[in-house]
């Protein structure tokens, strides 16, 4: 099983069709199975997409309006596999986005949940946040994937701690089928007694520290929206397991060396051998 995790930061890079476009052939050349997606943006004041043209979403909520626009929709419609997939909205993003969270699986979409993650509900505030779910059967193994966007570990009024154990009860109706969380967590692994410890000491299995094969694992090297200071390379995009599992390899990819570069973020991508 191939899972790709990467914050798109959709619409907000320059060149940004023709970063669609590598990024739809990379994706093409790789055939993920689930590809987890953050920052996937559609303008608010775009037209809706047809029925037909939503053929492969799956609908979590009757109110959600997915536009012609929509990053994830304009890229599958470069994808050379057919992808099940599912978007929700979290909050308005760069003043004129609808922002959320997006999914793609190569098999069907059995179940699907969108739950919010913080306590703040307010559409307008980017402190909202929220995570998407899916079910589905990848190499005969029936699944949960979850995809979240997380605020700060030190946001003075949504802290990621608040917002990690909301998440924990979220998943609990969850938990008794394997199940994978990945995403732009904003705490870096290297900084002892925050986010990432928390998550650890939770129970939670990092599949980069399981990989056999790895690298140093930094998706952000340089300073970006919400780590406007940084001028070090930065773990803070993951996948997480609920279970013990051996990955067979975890790589950064998307970053000029793996694939071109398509976003402000580096992407992970994980190779899971399900026999073991």
């Amino acid at each position: 099983m191939k899972i790709l995790t990467l914050n798109a930061h959709a619409w907000a890079e320059e060149d940004q069709l023709n970063k669609i476009s590598q990024l739809a052939e990379f994706i093409n050349t790789h055939q993920f199975d689930i590809i987890s997606m953050q920052e996937v943006n559609q303008s608010i004041q775009e037209e809706a997409l047809t029925t037909a043209e939503l053929e492969h979403y799956f609908a979590i909520d009757s109110d959600i309006v997915v536009k012609k626009d929509n990053y994830a929709y304009v890229l599958l419609t470069q994808l050379s596999e057919k992808y099940y997939w599912t978007w929700i909205p979290t909050h308005v993003g760069f003043r004129r986005y609808d922002e959320g969270l997006a999914i793609l699986s190569r098999t069907p979409i059995t179940q699907a949940f969108g739950e919010y993650v913080s306590h703040m509900r307010d559409y307008n505030n980017y402190r909202t946040r929220k995570i998407v779910g899916i079910q589905t059967v990848t190499d005969g193994e029936k699944a949960w994937f979850v995809n979240g966007h997380y605020n700060w570990w030190d946001d003075e009024q949504e802290p990621f701690k608040g917002q990690w154990d909301l998440t924990e009860s979220k998943l609990a109706p969850y938990m008794n089928e394997p199940l994978y969380i990945m995403g732009d967590f904003n705490n870096v692994a290297e900084i002892r007694g925050q986010g990432y410890d928390y998550m650890m000491s939770h129970g939670w299995h990092d599949l980069y520290t399981t990989a056999a094969q790895k690298d140093d694992g930094a998706t952000v090297v340089k300073a970006i929206a919400g780590w406007a200071n940084n001028s070090q390379p930065l773990r803070i995009d993951y996948i997480f397991s609920n279970r013990p599992v051996q990955a067979k390899s975890s790589t950064v990819v998307l970053n000029g060396k793996h694939g071109p570069v398509v976003s402000d973020h580096y992407g992970v991508a994980v190779e899971i051998d399900m026999n073991n």
